[in-house]
Order: C-alpha cells, then sequence, then structure tokens
C-alpha cells in the first residue's frame, strides 16, 4: 500500500455526494483507492457526472440513489454498497442542505423537514452501517458539521441545532464504538468556496488566512481521519476554517 493509495481496498458511502463538498470527498478518498458509493436524493445526472470524474482519476464508483431519511433506503445503500465492493469501511455522513429564517417564521414542518434531513439521517446510516464498519477493524465515521454551529448564527437555528447534535452524536458514538475499532470524528467547515456565492460572512468576520477554503482542501481533511494514520484520533470535531472560528471565541 503506498502512501498516496491508503485506502486502497476499502469501500466508503458520501451521502450527499453530489453537491460541491461531498463531490469532492468522494474524488478524494477515490484517488486514495477506495471504492465510494456517490449517493444524491433524486440527482442521478450530475451522480453519473461525479462518477466519471472518480473513474477519470482513476478510482471505482458506483451510484446508489437514496434518501438518507428513509430507513428502508438506507438499508438498500448499505447493501449496494457490501454487494459491489465486498465490504463498508467508511461513512461520511455529508448530506444536509441549508437553510434559513427567523424562528418565528421557521413551521414545525419545515423544522422537523431540515433536522431529518441533517441529523436523522446521520443516525440512519451509522446505525446501518455498524455492523460493516466493525467487521474489518478499521471503520471510520465522518460527521459533516459547521463552524457557525458553534458560534451561533442568527437566523440559522435549525442548522446550528442539527449540526451540532452531530458534534454531541460524534462524542457519544466514539466512546460506544471505541471496542468495535470505530473512530468517530466531525469536520467542521468553516467559509468553503462554492459556485455562485457571495461571501457576505466572510467580509462581515474576517478570515485570519485572508481567503475562503477551496473543497479540495476540505475534502484532504476528511481524507486524513479516513486514512491509517488517524486511529488514534476519535470523538474530535475539527474545525477547517482559516482560523475564523478561533479569531471570535
Amino acid at each position: 500500500m503506498s502512501a498516496e493509495k491508503e485506502l486502497e481496498g476499502l469501500a466508503a458511502i458520501v451521502t450527499g455526494s453530489t453537491g460541491n463538498i461531498g463531490r469532492n470527498i468522494a474524488i478524494s478518498l477515490a484517488k486514495a483507492g477506495a471504492g465510494v458509493v456517490i449517493n444524491g436524493r433524486t440527482s442521478g445526472e450530475v451522480a453519473a457526472e461525479v462518477v466519471k470524474e472518480v473513474e477519470d482519476a482513476g478510482g471505482k464508483a458506483i451510484i446508489c440513489l437514496a434518501d438518507v431519511t428513509n430507513e428502508e433506503q438506507v438499508q438498500g445503500m448499505i447493501d449496494a454498497a457490501v454487494q459491489e465492493f465486498g465490504r463498508l469501511d467508511l461513512l461520511v455522513n455529508n448530506v444536509g442542505p441549508a437553510s434559513s429564517g427567523a424562528v418565528t417564521d421557521i413551521t414545525y414542518d419545515e423544522w422537523r423537514h431540515y433536522m431529518a434531513t441533517k441529523l436523522d439521517s446521520a443516525f440512519l446510516c451509522i446505525k446501518a452501517s455498524i455492523p460493516h464498519l466493525a467487521k474489518n477493524g478499521r471503520g471510520a465515521i465522518i460527521n459533516i458539521g459547521a463552524s457557525s454551529a458553534h458560534t451561533g448564527n442568527p437566523n440559522r437555528s435549525v442548522d446550528v441545532a442539527a449540526k451540532m447534535g452531530l458534534a454531541g452524536l460524534t462524542g457519544a458514538l466514539a466512546v460506544e464504538l471505541a471496542d468495535q475499532n470505530i473512530t468517530v470524528n466531525c469536520v467542521a467547515p468553516g467559509r468553503i468556496q462554492r459556485p455562485g456565492a457571495i461571501s457576505a460572512h466572510f467580509q462581515a468576520k474576517p478570515i485570519p488566512a485572508g481567503r475562503e477554503g477551496t473543497p479540495e482542501e476540505f475534502a484532504e481533511t476528511v481524507r486524513f481521519l479516513c486514512g491509517p494514520n488517524s486511529r488514534y484520533t476519535t470523538g474530535q470535531t475539527l474545525h477547517v476554517n482559516g482560523g475564523w472560528y478561533v479569531s471570535i471565541n
């Protein structure tokens, strides 16, 4: 196993891997040698584009369209990964669309929808994955959080609640699953470049590094936490934001 292919022979699921960050995580893990399940809910055409990018980079990937708030569909996705790759070692819970609005304007149905998408989905994917992650003695779960969830963020109450929930889930499961050799970590992005994004938050609270991060940089952090050199790192929330979080606390 070369340093460049440190995940050779392993298999990963990246939920929401048709989006900006998820796509780059999937490509990064594939470049490291992992077979990757590309997941979206309905975006089959975009998923096919990601698979092509993975294959062009010398990796292997399959598409599994699944609603990760649906327990049966989650189980189907896990089964598809194991059937294709013969195993499952890495789970990246990345799915979760942004939401905004004053708490007084959010309906309960909207609250439940976003909490299910961001937090319940992680619970369902983790629960279904554990038997496979434990089987080969080096499972890793990465939950994608948000640095702004740890500072408070006006008009983002659902996001903050769900992402802080992921951080809490990370700590609890790191202890619970340690004896099964499963590491559990959370990676919290700050301002990461997105096509067409306007960096109003960047202007309001300057980043010490003087720039936004790239999705490729963020993906490399996830790759490290999936790799063999991070097996003693668990229960952590790692902030990837160019010093933004520490500068305002």
